[in-house]
């Protein structure tokens, strides 16, 4: 296998990798997603990472549980559920994240359930503004929009919440749990694309429509294919800009990720998610990449293929080509 052919724009080694695993599953209610990083680590992606496309790996080979940052009483807040749980752990990730980021690395993180990207965009977006002097943008790859705030939510799930916190549609008084969050940690709801969306709030709709967010549903997918959609994606990003990719493993049909907490019907197949991952890096602006949602204690059956579908998409994303 020949060696990733990514020119970078952003990174100062385009071999530089950086890996963290997170092992958190309080963002939602179902247990077993903690375990997803663990799974594809066994499945070897992280020496096909070093092996087969040559990456200069740096990865602490710990999945981090964060168990010690775990508040004792953790009353709702909002009506959001575990919030005190979930801000101390995104918190920390987001300073994990940020290290690697900050050495010009390209960061992968594995989790764990889609509130972590918290922490891992806050991270990325704090350390690109130092590093470049510029803004970010996220192609958010997923079946939800996760970007209620805990006003719209009917669930209480923080998962479901994450770019509401980190466009700041969604705040912190100083002393919350999420005050942490600062202008340096967001990102524009202008440089936020969404792709493979199907299963929306109606308050998330009203939200999309009224900040004039750009996202492709799985309709638009139909209608237009997936080439055409990723033109219209990154044309709205625009060539010279970083970008964070946060893949929900959801996005896909349940057929080829059966095993994660929220599977929707009729979502991307396999090679469309691959599709999406080498397009993005293509353009030699992959800064970060998060895979999460992989839950392999809830469809038994499905869990390797899931796991597999996982890795697909990240090697995909970081240089692997069918030839």
């Amino acid at each position: 296998m020949d060696a990733p052919t990514l020119q970078p724009k952003f990174l100062k080694n385009g071999t530089d990798l950086g890996i963290v695993a997170v092992g958190f599953s309080g963002g939602q209610c179902k247990a077993g997603v903690d375990a997803a990083p663990m799974a594809l680590i066994e499945s070897g992606l992280a020496d096909q990472l070093k092996d087969d496309l040559e990456y200069n790996i740096h990865f602490d080979n710990k999945v981090h549980s964060y168990t010690e940052l775990l508040p004792s009483s953790d009353p709702d807040h909002r009506g959001m559920k575990k919030p005190r749980a979930v801000s101390a752990v995104t918190q920390a990730l987001s300073q994990q994240v940020y290290d690697h980021a900050k050495e010009g690395r390209c960061v992968l993180t594995l989790g764990g359930d889609h509130s972590i990207a918290i922490g891992t965009i806050s991270g990325t977006a704090k350390a690109i503004r130092e590093r470049l002097g510029r803004d970010m943008a996220v192609i958010w790859v997923d079946a939800h929009a996760d970007i209620n705030t805990p006003e719209t939510s009917d669930s209480g799930n923080i998962h479901g919440m994450p770019v509401a916190f980190l466009t700041g549609l969604a705040s912190d008084k100083p002393d919350a749990p999420f005050g942490w969050l600062k202008d340096e940690h967001r990102v524009s709801v202008k440089k936020l694309v969404y792709i493979g969306l199907r299963d929306v709030d109606r308050g998330e709709k009203k939200i999309l429509r009224e900040h004039g967010i750009k996202a492709f549903s799985m309709h638009d997918i139909d209608r237009h294919g997936i080439g055409k959609v990723m033109d219209m994606a990154l044309g709205w990003i625009g060539s010279d800009t970083p970008i964070h990719l946060s893949f929900d493993i959801d996005a896909l049909d349940p057929r080829f990720a059966p095993s994660t907490g929220t599977a929707v019907r009729g979502g991307l197949t396999l090679r469309e998610g691959d599709f999406i991952a080498e397009c993005v890096h293509e353009t030699g602006s992959l800064v970060a990449l998060d895979l999460v949602e992989v839950n392999p204690s809830l469809e038994e059956a499905g869990a390797a293929e899931t796991v597999r579908s996982g890795v697909s998409i990240v090697r995909c994303a970081l240089g692997d080509t069918l030839l």
